[in-house]
């Protein structure tokens, strides 16, 4: 992050954090998988397809809303397991279509700057193109570990060196491709990134037009003038500066790590009866099914912890409310972080439908229109100085916090490329964030499986470890049976 002026000293240790993300995420991409490795064979730039019917813009400054600003810069991967195609020309027909695809989703081809008046992030659409590394694995596709992504997927996405925007292809032993990216949350949130795979996949297949062309008019999220300040956002998000040092453990349950569990569609019904006989949507049945185990588990860890508070937060996308459209063409972040907190005595000892009630709350205030325009309003009053969601900055004496993201639009079975969709496909959190992220998706498995969700749960161990004692019907670990691997 740049800024108009030295940061303070204790500034710079709230960004620490952020920092520890990329080099923990390069660690963990550069290094050899448990049991295979993976080779790169070659890295090429792929740059937007010239065309003289739609020239590209050049050198074109697009700032980064308000919204965007919400985030840190931190890079997000997605990771899809595709069977061995029929034939063996598949990656120049990715990076032919690639190409294309870019003409539209130029900013991906681009890069973050520092604005020289304000230091803030913005884009420049200069079409330098996208890295696209290719690679190959020892191993099959039936030996990878699923489960556990940092022995799976986090072998499969590519370090990003520059721009905005990397891919990996990756060929298994037996044949079978892993195509992997890595994004930068500042530029695309996971709707933007949908939108992007899908028109990637259709021009792959010939398929056009393409179901999105992308929108980058920022003037969706403008401030208003006058601006109206709600004194409420100030309880929901507050600067970096404020952040409390990162606290370092020693005991290796409280380290954060990722495991991914499919939920059968009749489980996901039985907590939605248990949350309110269908009061309550599935995910906040989930979420409150979920923020119970959490608080159970910090309850039986310490005597004092009871008397503390959890915290819950959810993802909310505003684009409904600020286009008042069912679906919208705008790429970027249009996302809010509300969160509720509640004494883990209360979450642990309270029926399952008062927690969902809870849930039900910390939604209802925040999928408005009001809302998302308030905050945009706020985030503007604190310029240049980020901002983010308060969850983010709990202390060592807070209890747990984990915040959750609905990821049903996934579009996972229709990233196809021409030799069939996916077996498998799912987000990816690179290590070193400090609060729990929980995103549920849809189950690949099309035939007999309606309704299940894959769930990536990046948590605490010792968490990840109660929730797989207590919920076994619940939570089952990803498989090859599963995805009839």
């Amino acid at each position: 992050i740049h800024f108009p002026c030295p940061p303070s000293s204790s500034f710079l240790h709230s960004l620490k954090f952020l920092n520890r993300v990329s080099s923990h995420s390069r660690l963990m991409t550069t290094s050899a998988a448990r049991g295979f490795h993976v080779t790169t064979t070659r890295k090429e730039i792929v740059a937007p397809a010239s065309s003289p019917l739609l020239p590209l813009p050049e050198n074109r400054i697009i700032s980064l809303s308000n919204l965007d600003l919400l985030l840190p810069p931190v890079d997000i991967n997605v990771c899809f397991f595709y069977k061995k195609p029929l034939y063996n020309t598949t990656n120049d027909v990715l990076k032919t279509s690639l190409a294309e695809a870019l003409v539209s989703y130029y900013v991906l081809a681009g890069e973050v700057v520092a604005n020289p008046i304000t230091g803030e992030p913005e884009i420049l659409c200069n079409n330098s193109g996208v890295e696209v590394v290719e690679a190959a694995a020892d191993v099959e596709l039936r030996e990878l570990n699923l489960h556990d992504p940092y022995q799976s997927i986090a072998k499969f996405v590519p370090m990003k060196v520059h721009g905005v925007f990397a891919i990996q292809l990756t060929e298994l032993r037996c044949g079978s491709l892993v195509v992997g990216c890595t994004f930068d949350h500042r530029i695309a949130d996971a709707y933007s990134m949908n939108m992007f795979l899908l028109s990637w996949a259709e021009i792959s297949r010939s398929d056009v037009p393409t179901s999105y062309v992308p929108s980058f008019n920022r003037s969706l999220l403008n401030s208003r003038r006058p601006l109206i300040i709600d004194s409420s956002v100030d309880q929901m998000y507050m600067p970096v500066t404020s952040l409390p040092l990162p606290q370092e453990t020693t005991n290796p349950d409280n380290i954060l790590t990722s495991r991914i569990y499919y939920i059968k569609a009749d489980v996901v019904q039985d907590l939605q009866t248990q949350a309110g006989n269908g009061k309550r949507t599935k995910l906040e049945s989930f979420s409150a099914f979920l923020w119970k185990l959490v608080a159970k588990h910090a309850a039986t860890t310490d005597s004092k912890v009871p008397n503390l508070k959890s915290k819950f937060g959810i993802v909310v996308d505003g684009r409904k409310k600020l286009t008042e459209q069912e679906t919208s063409p705008y790429f970027g972040n249009v996302l809010s972080v509300p969160f509720g907190e509640q004494r883990i005595d209360d979450l642990t000892h309270k029926p399952l439908s008062w927690v969902a009630d809870e849930v039900h709350k910390v939604l209802e205030s925040s999928v408005t229109k009001d809302h998302f325009l308030n905050l945009i309003d706020w985030i503007e009053t604190r310029r240049p100085v980020p901002v983010l969601s308060r969850i983010y900055g709990a202390g060592s004496e807070d209890g747990p916090a984990f915040v959750v993201s609905s990821g049903k639009s996934f579009p996972v079975t229709r990233i196809d490329f021409g030799w069939g969709s996916p077996v498998f496909g799912s987000y990816h959190l690179p290590l070193g964030s400090r609060t729990g992220y929980v995103m549920t998706m849809p189950s690949p498995v099309v035939d007999n499986s309606a309704g299940d969700w894959i769930v990536y749960l990046h948590l605490e161990k010792g968490q990840l470890k109660f929730i797989e004692q207590e919920a076994p019907h619940v939570f089952k670990p990803i498989d090859n049976d599963y995805l009839k691997i």
